[in-house]
């Protein structure tokens, strides 16, 4: 019976003696540290993969925010970590520098993550995105306001449009037409592209000219049209019409009385020398 006892006695000391060494052996860490509110571990600490107890890791504000007061160390203490003191703030983009032509609403404010919309003075159009946006590096956007254009002129029949360069219309800018020799402009000799990007008016239409009693005037469709002075282009000297010639009534009068004298001379001639024939023939008689 004692060597039974002795001999259980020695299996159970010899089991306490590795429990003890197991437990000794295991050591208190912490869980790999997580982000908390607006701060996140660094990249040191992200590195790591034991955090015993007792070791310190250093944590920094996230994306848009920055470092405003209170400790960046949080500490393992009993299998967790401390509560991080560090205060972090958003990031202000404040005011976006002005650009040409382009104005700015910051109804969401100026803070990191907020947008500010877009929009372009009158006769100015977007190009690119209607917003901008506040980043850690601050405003980012790649919008601009371009002038308003309106597309090419149209050509007319019998006439020619001043416009000859490769680019469209701009607001504002005018294009003058003007007719071939021999016909006129019915309708509105220049027109303006307007901020809506439409023309004030439709192109001119070039009529033919026709002439009579000494005037001139269009065909008959045509005739009681009104073209404003303002509206037709200067014609040079050598390609004005001519009116035909108009004849000088004077001129016909005196060609008749030149006429008329010569066959009364001639009458009075005959007379005459009728006269004289018979006063021969008597004396002779």
């Amino acid at each position: 019976m004692e060597v039974s006892f002795h001999t259980s006695g020695q299996q159970k000391l010899k089991s306490l003696i590795l429990i003890y060494f197991f437990i000794g052996n295991i050591k208190a860490e912490c869980p790999q540290p997580e982000a908390y509110e607006n701060t996140i571990p660094s990249d040191q600490a992200l590195l790591l993969n034991e955090f015993p107890e007792g070791s310190e890791i250093t944590i920094e504000c996230g994306n848009g925010y920055f470092k405003e007061s209170g400790s960046d160390i949080v500490r393992c203490i009993s299998d967790k970590w401390t509560e991080p003191e560090l205060i972090c703030k958003k990031k202000d983009c404040g005011p976006i520098q002005p650009q040409p032509h382009m104005h700015f609403d910051f109804s969401e404010g100026t803070l990191f993550g907020a947008k500010a919309k877009l929009s372009c003075d009158d006769g100015y159009t977007i190009r690119g995105l209607s917003f901008a946006r506040c980043y850690n590096a601050g405003w980012r956007f790649s919008s601009g306001c371009e002038i308003v254009t309106c597309s090419r002129p149209s050509e007319v029949a019998n006439g020619r449009n001043s416009w000859n360069s490769e680019d469209v219309p701009k607001m504002g800018e005018i294009i003058i037409y003007s007719c071939d020799k021999g016909y006129s402009i019915n309708g509105n000799g220049q027109i303006e592209c307007l901020n809506s990007g439409e023309y004030n008016s439709q192109p001119p239409e070039c009529i033919e000219t026709s002439y009579s009693s000494g005037s001139f005037s269009t065909s008959a469709a045509h005739r009681d049209t009104a073209v404003p002075a303002s509206a037709s282009p200067t014609t040079p000297a050598s390609e004005r019409e001519i009116p035909p010639e108009i004849v000088n009534p004077n001129k016909d009068n005196m060609v008749l009385f030149v006429t008329t004298s010569m066959l009364a001379c001639l009458l009075v001639f005959l007379v005459v020398g009728l006269i004289l024939w018979r006063f021969l023939l008597r004396r002779k008689g």
